[in-house]
């Protein structure tokens, strides 16, 4: 009997210390977690807290952009590119003009386009309330305090923006303009005494969010008339930013090159450096959570994407084209396409190389877009997000299953291994060379990798994080409804029943694997970690909540499920 005792106290010790090595990685991961946590608190206090940079603007520059005009002073950086050898647009007089603003409406798009310049200087997307349930539409584009246009333009010797006299006014039969069929153009007209005449179209399709902007340069003027079209997006710096520590999202520029599908330049960047590259194709864009507006140049020809800081007040991202010659008598023709609305992947990927990259999935973009692909293939069988979600969260973990039962049997592995790391301990505790020697020639004789417990997990953490990113960028969850008193995926549970239900999950996962741990911080952090992560989730969009607390109750299930195989197989 003593015999026996001597051996079951030889035997709990081991197990003893092998979970407690099992918990020192628990406890590692646990240590990443709450700096990032700290990281992110520090990086929220210094947005909202932190000092903020002084902005001068002047009086009359305020007020001619509060009208959403745009703004000119040769001291500072020009709204309008000069190109290579075309002087700087000078300061205009004063252009307030009632009629100067038309009105373009189609079944998605609420458009106001300025006579001064034609540009687009509000966008409302009407498929796309503020809030779910309002009348009032997102407004992508904006005039005012919150200044975010489209501009575009004609430069060059003998372009209408490169007039001494400042950006042209155009002239139009109507004030406004409603889609009636399919399609609906939007003619803009300027002439000049010398003969010249451009007509700056804006053409519209039905359900299409990308405009073509076509430029009819006719020239009667005895003369070569030399042009150069650009294409930019303007938005004050300092704007409100829908994102915040628990759902991070990007406001600010991107562009793509024919060498990098997609580059965000951010507004820091833009400020520091004045981007000016030369590349075939190319797009230019501003980015916000879940829409983006672009200008994309024809994709057969060499354009240059560039950027500029405007009294550190705004930042300008743009595509400058090649300059193209009218001989006297000829008409000739000039083409973008400016598009403003959601992070529709498959209609992106239709308009420029890389524009659907633009829903950034980060890193892993690659495998968040087959995700995505599963994802809305689930919701066209069952048309609803909520249940898609549901479905491919068991599917994912359900393909990972044979990962999860091998991390749990590397692990009864390893369990088995502990009365030889026992001896071995004993023999050559105090010489740590010989001890770790000992331990992989151990593992490589019994066949077991030490890291068999870790891989596993390290292995399914890429495709959860992706899917994460995918539930957190897709347009088509914002104001999904789902169930009962769940009406929107993309904002936080109102009664905060998910989040409370996913700690209690977590909890339940973790009296399910218990431990030794005697130390009493330890113990309390550990009994803390369902009840931190449960306020996490108190912010988190509903789901994002619903992913996490499905795959808890999966990872629940499995875990029995494997516990009794391995029971059954004598392993305990």
């Amino acid at each position: 009997m003593p015999v026996v005792t001597t051996q079951y106290r030889k035997n709990n010790k081991i197990n003893t210390q092998n979970k407690e090595t099992y918990m020192e990685s628990q406890r590692s991961f646990l240590i990443i977690g709450l700096a990032l946590v700290s990281f992110l608190l520090w990086q929220q206090w210094q947005k909202e807290y932190g000092p903020q940079p002084v902005q001068q603007v002047q009086t009359e520059q305020a007020e001619q952009v509060s009208q959403g005009v745009p703004s000119f002073d040769d001291a500072q950086s020009e709204d309008v590119p000069t190109g290579d050898s075309v002087p700087a647009a000078k300061p205009m007089a004063s252009a307030s003009n009632a009629n100067r603003i038309i009105e373009v409406k189609t079944d998605g798009l609420d458009l106001r386009i300025d006579l001064l310049g034609g540009d687009v200087i509000t966008a409302d997307l009407l498929k796309f309330p503020v809030t779910q349930g309002s009348e009032e539409p997102y407004s992508l584009l904006r005039s005012g305090n919150n200044l975010y246009v489209a501009q575009s333009g004609l430069i060059g010797a003998n372009g209408p923006d490169a007039s001494s006299s400042g950006r042209p006014v155009y002239r139009t039969d109507s004030n406004f303009y409603e889609m009636t069929g399919d399609t609906l153009e939007v003619p803009l007209v300027w002439k000049n005494d010398q003969g010249l005449t451009v007509t700056k179209t804006f053409i519209f399709k039905k359900d299409h969010y990308n405009v073509a902007v076509n430029y009819t340069v006719q020239n009667n003027s005895g003369a070569a008339a030399n042009v150069q079209q650009y294409a930019q997006l303007k938005q004050v710096i300092d704007a409100e930013d829908d994102g915040n520590m628990f759902m991070p999202t990007y406001r600010g520029a991107a562009y793509s090159t024919e060498d990098d599908r997609y580059q965000k330049y951010t507004f820091d960047d833009i400020a520091d450096d004045k981007l000016r590259e030369t590349t075939k194709a190319g797009w230019a864009g501003m980015l916000e959570h879940y829409f983006v507006s672009a200008w994309v140049p024809p994709q057969d020809q060499v354009n240059t994407i560039y950027s500029r800081n405007i009294s550190n007040q705004y930042a300008v991202i743009g595509v400058l084209m090649p300059a193209a010659v009218v001989n006297t008598g000829e008409t000739k023709t000039l083409s973008s396409t400016l598009y403003m609305g959601p992070k529709d992947q498959g209609k992106l990927v239709q308009i420029a190389r890389g524009l659907d990259l633009t829903v950034d999935y980060g890193i892993l973009w690659w495998i968040s877009q087959p995700l995505f692909s599963l994802l809305t293939f689930l919701h066209s069988l069952v048309n609803n997000w909520g249940v898609a979600i549901i479905l491919i969260t068991i599917v994912v973990k359900g393909a990972m299953y044979w990962l999860t039962k091998k991390q749990y049997e590397s692990m009864a592995r390893m369990r088995n291994l502990a009365p030889k790391m026992q001896q071995l301990k004993d023999r050559f505790g105090d010489d740590r060379q010989k001890m770790s020697q000992s331990m992989m020639e151990l593992y490589k004789k019994e066949k077991v990798n030490p890291m068999g417990g870790c891989l596993p997990l390290v292995l399914q953490m890429p495709i959860f994080l992706a899917l994460y990113w995918v539930l957190m960028e897709s347009v088509e969850l914002r104001h999904a409804d789902f169930a009962l008193w769940i009406t929107d995926l993309s904002v936080k549970d109102p009664y905060f029943v998910l989040p409370i239900l996913t700690g209690a999950s977590m909890y339940l996962l973790q009296k399910l694997q218990p431990t030794t741990i005697t130390d009493p911080m330890q113990q309390k952090i550990m009994q803390f970690m369902p009840v931190a992560m449960s306020v996490f989730f108190l912010w988190f969009p509903a789901g994002l909540v619903l992913y996490w607390l499905v795959s808890n109750i999966i990872t629940l299930v499995q875990a029995k499920m494997i516990y009794a195989s391995m029971e059954k197989r004598g392993i305990k």
